[in-house]
């Protein structure tokens, strides 16, 4: 089977020419909200809800509702979501505004009550490994806490049999939500539930330990991955396993997540002592700020900062389970802000780590990093086109008119995604994912 590398070095007129088509897909996109905005303004948008009016529940001819027992199935030309076609924007706008609720929890807790029904109708058992796959094994860390059909429409999107994957649920999470993920792990052997569980509070460090714990029973497992990815509930993919297994080759062994000198501001994180106190907001309780001053980290850390999300090698997973300075800089984080916002991207600057990034080295920040694509309110604009779904503390929560920039600005996953808020866009993405799976599937089965 031919495989492809993406280079991560580029010439200066393939920079420009990369440039230069952001910025077309960026008019584009404003264009295509500018127009939103005159049909809704002119009753247009009225018009297109009367003629789409049964576009909410939709199943394709070739398809029965049974062969998609959890989640609604919308009429709608995802390739000309792609091509920021107005009409089929606007088309997906008018199923965002029937406010369509797919908290299904209990629908997934009775199909997977049934196995062997659940492989079937979701396609588990209908998946065709490549050489290049079968050698290359992933690990998932997923931390998770609500819609359990969100979390299991993610594990499809990335699954392969050769890959292993740890649930780790919030021990506050709603019993329905708990019993829907010990489903999911009961039929699908390679998914289980993490060992160890922590009731996560917002800015704590029990976030932090909630990966950790899924990363100990990752290497205590009989696969033997090669590169572990953390995700939470409103993470997606956009690219497939195959894409992913090519372009994590690539890395040789080096270690992807940002990695930057913090700012005077975030330095508050983790020089003042935190206190976790009540919260009379959803997290109950967050980590509050003192006047204490913090002694200096241990063994003359430096800390740099990054966020939640790494793509990690085995062997510095490995190393890192192993080390009394690792163990003595995670006590000396449990009274921070955030820890898991410096922890990762302080130990890929410790010397000697594999895939040590040097502390001389220039800042990796998240654009380098093709972890996780957040768009942030306040650059929008100057560095990415509008949010076309909707803004919650100031992180977009995407709509379907982004499908074409989140598949083409170049990174692995991105953040977040409400089936609440617009599902239409995480069902184009499943289209497109499929599509190329199904592509490479058809080589690799040739050869195989």
């Amino acid at each position: 089977m031919l495989c492809y590398r993406i280079h991560f070095s580029r010439n200066r007129a393939a920079r420009f020419a990369d440039r230069f088509l952001r910025m077309r897909q960026r008019m584009k996109l404003r264009c295509v909200i500018c127009c939103l905005f005159l049909l809704s303004s002119s009753g247009v948008l009225l018009m297109l809800s009367v003629k789409y009016s049964n576009v909410t529940e939709y199943f394709p001819p070739s398809a029965s509702p049974e062969s998609h027992p959890i989640y609604q199935k919308y009429n709608i030309n995802c390739q000309a979501i792609y091509d920021l076609d107005p009409a089929e924007v606007g088309k997906s706008m008018v199923i965002r505004r029937k406010h369509v609720v797919e908290n299904q929890e209990e629908t997934l807790v009775n199909l997977t009550s049934n196995c062997s029904l659940f492989i079937k109708s979701r396609g588990y058992d209908d998946v065709c490994v490549s050489e290049g796959e079968r050698d290359f094994p992933l690990a998932y860390s997923l931390v998770v806490h609500k819609s359990a059909v969100m979390v299991e429409r993610l594990i499809k999107a990335v699954y392969t049999p050769r890959n292993i994957y740890c649930i780790h649920y919030d021990q506050k999470s709603p019993p329905l939500f708990i019993s829907a993920m010990e489903g999911l792990a009961r039929c699908l052997p390679n998914v289980f539930i993490a060992s160890k569980r922590e009731s996560i509070f917002y800015g704590g460090i029990s976030r932090l330990k909630a990966d950790l714990n899924c990363l100990s029973d990752l290497l205590a497992s009989e696969v033997k991955w090669k590169y572990v990815i953390n995700l939470c509930g409103q993470d997606f993919p956009l690219r497939s396993n195959i894409e992913l297994v090519s372009e994590l080759r690539g890395l040789n062994g080096a270690n992807m997540l940002e990695t930057s000198r913090p700012t005077t501001l975030k330095m508050q994180r983790f020089i003042l002592h935190h206190e976790l106190r009540d919260a009379n907001f959803e997290y109950k309780k967050m980590p509050v700020k003192t006047d204490q001053r913090k002694i200096p980290p241990p063994h003359g850390i430096e800390v740099f900062s990054g966020n939640a999300y790494f793509i990690l090698s085995r062997d510095f997973v490995a190393h890192l389970d192993s080390s009394a300075a690792v163990k003595d800089f995670l006590a000396w984080s449990e009274d921070t802000f955030s820890p898991d916002e410096h922890f990762w991207a302080t130990l890929a600057r410790l010397p000697g780590v594999p895939g040590e990034v040097a502390r001389t080295e220039p800042d990796i920040t998240d654009l380098q990093s093709r972890t996780r694509l957040v768009k942030w309110e306040y650059l929008e604009g100057s560095l990415y086109p509008p949010c076309s779904g909707k803004h919650v503390r100031s992180v977009c929560i995407y709509g379907a008119a982004e499908l074409r920039w989140l598949l083409n600005y170049g990174h692995w996953f991105a953040n977040k995604f409400d089936l609440q808020v617009d599902p239409v866009v995480v069902q184009c993405l499943e289209e497109k994912l499929e599509e190329k799976r199904r592509l490479f599937q058809s080589v690799a089965c040739r050869e195989g």
